[in-house]
């Protein structure tokens, strides 16, 4: 039967010679490359006394940003659960009651917050589509566990504490930083 690609070809099945039979030129190739791997640099780190540098744009654990005056940023737009291919954020929106503005900083805020760890790719496209700056990925390396539900991340993990705040400054460029204070963009206006 003819090919429909016309790409076919033709195997000839061809003798081996003496040398290609007793394997040994491929044996001593596979060694030669061996012992040139003995005098190279090694590659490997002893992790817990030393650690490898990452660098400024990594993306690990992700935190709920805090405003100046210590209130949550999150509105629960959703607009972060929405952007995730992963679908790993889901959230709750709830009614902020009287008594507590210091706590939120506008009416509608995330009452139930959780990012499920095990399917986030920390690929960054919450931090980019969020409008009120409040999550971000840290340079935090996630922690491993042997239980499947402490890879689930409630706020309780994930808002920022009011006396350690955690610095994101590294991971926003001098463009992005000029965008934002741009007064005639009218989101900048608000």
């Amino acid at each position: 039967m003819q090919s429909l690609s016309n790409r076919s070809k033709v195997v000839v099945k061809k003798d081996l010679t003496f040398m290609e039979r007793i394997y040994l030129p491929a044996i001593f190739g596979g060694m030669l490359i061996t012992i040139k791997h003995f005098f190279k640099k090694k590659v490997t780190l002893n992790y817990p006394e030393v650690t490898r540098e990452y660098a400024a744009v990594y993306r690990g654990k992700h935190v709920l940003k805090r405003d100046e005056n210590g209130a949550e940023r999150c509105t629960a737009c959703g607009l972060c659960a929405v952007s995730c291919p992963a679908e790993a954020i889901t959230m709750v929106a709830a009614e902020r009651k009287t008594g507590e503005e210091k706590l939120y900083r506008e009416e509608k805020y995330a009452s139930t917050y959780e990012i499920n760890m095990l399917r986030c790719i920390f690929c960054g496209l919450c931090e980019e589509a969020c409008p009120k700056e409040a999550i971000f990925l840290t340079d935090v390396l996630v922690p491993t566990s042997f239980e499947r539900g402490e890879f689930i991340y409630g706020k309780t993990e994930l808002v920022e504490p009011l006396d350690k705040r955690v610095d994101i400054s590294i991971r926003q460029t001098q463009a992005v930083l000029d965008f934002k204070t741009n007064k005639q963009l009218t989101h900048n206006r608000i």
